[in-house]
């Protein structure tokens, strides 16, 4: 199973197309160069100069021989393969980037063929392929670094770590790249499968087998073991987006949410706090529509991505306090979802007043929240939780503005000694992926065992409030 998972095909958009369903991007091409690669270098850029409407970017160090054209630039004096791209990067015109390894095997003739597929809104990022490249030790350290990769982050592409890429520019700015060398390759792939991009591939033509350096390979594989094993795709900059990440990958836990929330949906529904969708995707099947308000521009942009293709599924970036509640009105909602996301809101009574001013009477709020006030700790800081609940405390702030609960229980018995274990006693920041993946595993016992005995606490508390009175 993959560490990062998670690309996912859409069908074509229609932005923009000419007649043959194709959107009107300019391109630019991005060859980092050294020393060593710069002559190569100087023959795309002479081969390049040509095309007035492809802007060409060399960066790099060494000597360079590149024509004066209009079309061409040249940033010297840039060590480093990764500093190099994120300079280019800073200089980017066109909607599509290509990025071209300074590599006399490849043909330049390629990258139109790179490009059909983002022309045409099949794909975020397109990689060649060198399948029938004549292997050498070189090709053979690129196939198993590209096994490897595989792995990390499970990404559909046969040779996920050709030197000869196109991306959508949007997509590939929107990554922050870290690499300084030859590592920024592996960055890329596993950056841009993380936020769930459209990765697709294209054969390309060879002259000669390609050539890396060892030094080039133990970089590479030395940022990939780090991304499978210590660092998430955010860099581990955001304590937040570690915890929701590994939650991600609970997969039993979170059916176990999915099922308790679907069986009091209606058709169309709000979710409060969609983080990178987690929930989203259990909600989602079957509804009219399912509204995902978010106040992190980084998980809405995830979002748009996640649930690309599926119009019925809005991604809405705003925080509760400042959302349009009119125009959220307007969409006719009938639930509105929150899965542990009410502990985050400084005002939680005023964003429940909210939620009953847009449901029209007998609209239903379902909730999801930490429960015992005496398992906050440093993992409730870490995430940004404001409190935990009791059930006194759930039902004050539900029923005292305009709601009337129905179903409230208890849930998570079993996770209450971990919790506190972790967060309070050894008061790390986030929880740790062994004893996640080991409770996960044993997630739907759990949930057969509680839907058939009524707890008497939990680390959980899970409420269903029906909207009271007339129009608000």
């Amino acid at each position: 199973m993959s560490l990062f998972r998670r690309v996912r095909p859409a069908p074509r958009g229609s932005r923009g197309c000419d007649r043959h369903g194709a959107v009107s991007l300019s391109v630019s091409i991005v060859i980092p160069y050294t020393p060593q690669s710069a002559p190569a270098a100087s023959r795309f850029a002479r081969a390049l100069a040509q095309r007035n409407e492809t802007e060409v970017i060399l960066v790099g160090d060494g000597p360079l021989d590149a024509p004066h054209a209009p079309n061409v630039q040249v940033i010297p004096g840039v060590a480093g393969k990764g500093v190099a791209i994120r300079t280019a990067l800073d200089r980017v015109k066109g909607g599509i980037t290509v990025l071209q390894d300074a590599d006399g095997a490849y043909s330049l003739e390629s990258c139109e063929t790179l490009c059909r597929p983002i022309q045409e809104d099949r794909a975020d990022a397109v990689f060649g392929n060198r399948a029938g490249t004549r292997m050498g030790a070189s090709v053979l350290a690129d196939r198993a670094l590209g096994q490897v990769t595989r792995f990390v982050t499970d990404v559909p592409l046969a040779d996920p770590l050709c030197g000869q890429r196109a991306f959508r520019t949007e997509a590939l700015k929107s990554v922050a790249l870290t690499s300084d060398d030859d590592a920024v390759d592996a960055e890329i792939v596993v950056k841009l499968a993380a936020q769930l991009y459209r990765l697709a591939e294209v054969p390309v033509g060879l002259d000669t087998p390609p050539h890396q350096p060892l030094a080039s390979q133990w970089s590479r594989l030395r940022t990939l073991v780090r991304y499978a094993t210590v660092r998430d795709d955010a860099d581990n900059q955001h304590e937040g987006y570690t915890t929701l990440e590994r939650m991600d990958g609970a997969s039993n836990y979170n059916a176990w949410l999915g099922q308790r929330f679907r069986e009091h949906l209606g058709r169309r529904v709000l979710e409060i706090g969609s983080g990178i969708g987690t929930i989203t995707e259990k909600l989602e099947p079957g509804l009219e529509l399912l509204i995902a308000l978010e106040v992190d521009r980084f998980y809405v942009d995830r979002l748009k991505n996640k649930f690309r293709g599926r119009p019925h599924v809005r991604p809405y970036l705003s925080d509760v306090a400042l959302a349009d509640w009119e125009a959220l009105k307007a969409e006719r909602l009938d639930t509105i979802v929150l899965s542990n996301v009410l502990e985050h809101i400084p005002d939680d009574a005023s964003a429940v007043r909210r939620f009953r001013q847009i449901l029209p009477p007998g609209g239903r709020v379902l909730v999801l929240v930490p429960a015992l006030p005496q398992l906050f700790g440093t993992i409730d800081e870490a995430v940004g939780h404001h409190r935990r609940y009791t059930k006194e405390g759930l039902i004050q702030v539900l029923e005292g503005n305009g709601f009337e609960v129905e179903t409230l229980e208890w849930m998570n018995l079993v996770g209450v000694p971990g919790w506190f274990m972790n967060s309070r006693v050894m008061r790390r920041r986030s929880v740790p992926k062994l004893q996640l993946k080991v409770y996960d595993r044993f997630a739907p016992l759990f949930a057969k065992a509680e839907s058939r005995v009524k707890l008497p606490v939990g680390m959980s508390l899970f409420a269903v409030a029906r909207a009271t009175g007339g129009a608000q």
